[in-house]
Formats: C-alpha cells, sequence, structure tokens
C-alpha cells in the first residue's frame, strides 16, 4: 500500500485490518510485518476503529501542555 513507517509501528495493520477481517470472516488477526526488525501485531475490528496490540519499547515520553498565548504555540 506505500505506507513509510518505522518497522511493526502497526499504521499499516490498521488499513490492512478492515480488508483482511472481511475477506475471511474474523474480526481478530494478528499479522507479521516482515522487516528486518520484525514483529508480531494484534489488530482487533471493534465498529470503526481498529485497535493494534503488542509489544513495544518507549524511546520517549512528554506531555503536552497548552501555551498561556492562545494564538500563537511560537513564542
Amino acid at each position: 500500500m506505500g505506507i513509510n513507517e518505522d518497522p511493526v509501528t502497526g499504521s499499516a495493520h490498521t488499513v490492512l485490518e478492515p480488508y483482511w477481517a472481511e475477506r475471511l470472516g474474523r474480526q481478530s488477526l494478528v499479522g507479521l510485518q516482515a522487516s528486518a526488525r520484525s514483529g508480531l501485531v494484534g489488530v482487533e475490528l471493534n465498529g470503526d476503529r481498529v485497535i493494534v496490540s503488542g509489544r513495544a519499547v518507549t524511546i520517549m515520553d512528554g506531555v503536552l501542555r497548552p501555551t498561556d498565548d492562545a494564538g500563537s504555540a511560537f513564542h
């Protein structure tokens, strides 16, 4: 489908899951992303949403807060 992403991020699986769920008649699937750093991604169709599950490594975390000046995010 031409979706550029880091290995096993799951974004491509959110597009593929509804297609394969309909073809296979299943709501839950497990996908193998066969890349240099391959991994398994669980996906489940839940109404108009796709639930993604699997193992992950946190490389960064943070908190987003609104600025005091609502008109500009840059100072």
